[in-house]
């Protein structure tokens, strides 16, 4: 297996002979407006470009896992890559009818705690909730992923969410083998963080029984959390040999 991490919540994910394309944002470097104005500085995003290995990676894609339909984890450039190559998608149950009337290729479709075969993997939803009080409201629907390939580690992508009963329900009882969580600590000019704060990011840590790969860093304007400022709360808490803080581009390769 071996775990690609592209950029913010773009990931691919190489499997059971599949290689699996996880919310793909895949336009040019500042083709998006600021997410916000006055909180954080307002700068367009994405605020880094894609990696220069992003092509060679992108011909290998074979099927794509779609989270939800926020521009950060779908834009249009990853729209017209999924249409144009009819990739099989997965996705939420309420996403499903959007996404097909955009002329994506949706093969299945999930709703929180249902299980399917998809690209040979079992996999499961599970509750994501984007935010915190009313924010919620306004974020709309969201779902992660409990992957189980044959012969190879679970992955639980929890997606964009904070630290519910439902994600501690998943890292305790599933017991994934590896964890990926959204840790920019994001947040608009109002309303309260719409990703998990820092202490529930550490929680999330603690209660994870394998590996963490930390991601959502770095790449879009109202995420404030950076690589260093978490890599310092990381070692803090002495938590080096569990949690992952990978570059854009880098390569976790479980194989070796």
């Amino acid at each position: 297996m071996k775990i690609h991490h592209i950029r913010n919540a773009t990931m691919i994910i190489e499997t059971a002979g599949k290689v699996l394309l996880v919310d793909p944002m895949l336009g040019s470097k500042g083709n998006l407006p600021p997410l916000t104005l006055f909180r954080f500085k307002p700068r367009k995003n994405p605020m880094v470009p894609l990696p220069n290995n992003m092509d060679r990676l992108l011909e290998k894609v074979t099927h794509c896992l779609i989270t939800h339909q926020h521009p950060d984890h779908l834009d249009q450039q990853g729209i017209q890559f999924l249409k144009d190559r009819q990739i099989p998608i997965l996705c939420s149950t309420k996403d499903e009818q959007d996404l097909t009337d955009e002329g994506l290729n949706v093969q299945t479709s999930l709703n929180y705690w249902e299980t399917t075969d998809f690209a040979g993997l079992r996999v499961t939803g599970t509750p994501a909730l984007h935010g915190y009080g009313f924010i919620t409201k306004l974020m709309g629907n969201v779902i992660g992923f409990y992957l189980e390939p044959p012969e190879e580690p679970s992955i639980y992508l929890s997606s964009d969410t904070i630290y519910t009963e439902a994600v501690h329900k998943v890292l305790t009882e599933f017991q994934p083998d590896i964890s990926v969580a959204a840790c920019g600590s994001a947040q608009f000019d109002i309303f309260g963080p719409l990703l998990m704060t820092m202490d529930d990011i550490l929680k999330f840590f603690n209660h994870a029984p394998g590996k963490v790969i930390a991601n959502h860093l770095e790449a879009i304007n109202h995420c404030p959390t950076t690589r260093a400022e978490l890599q310092k709360k990381v070692a803090n808490n002495d938590l080096e040999k569990k949690v992952w803080i990978p570059e854009d581009g880098e390569t976790i390769d479980l194989s070796t």
